[in-house]
């Protein structure tokens, strides 16, 4: 997806053992290629793979730790 130089970008934070933290709108695409925008000001998406929300992120990455 390409961005228009005029268009609003999200800051994107990774989280170490965590998720990626979007700041700002933003389009999401999952796996089967659905589009979800971001709703709040800051939004967690889920790297884990694991979350039972996917694309967002439901802390299930802190039970997977050692």
């Amino acid at each position: 997806m390409s961005a228009r130089p005029s268009e609003e970008h999200a800051d994107i934070v990774l989280c170490p053992d965590g998720p990626m933290l979007l700041r700002g709108a933003a389009v999401v695409q999952d796996e089967d290629g659905v589009r979800h925008r971001t709703t709040r000001p800051v939004t967690a998406v889920c790297r884990c793979g694991h979350s039972a929300i996917k694309p967002w992120c439901d802390g299930t990455h802190k039970l997977l730790r050692d």
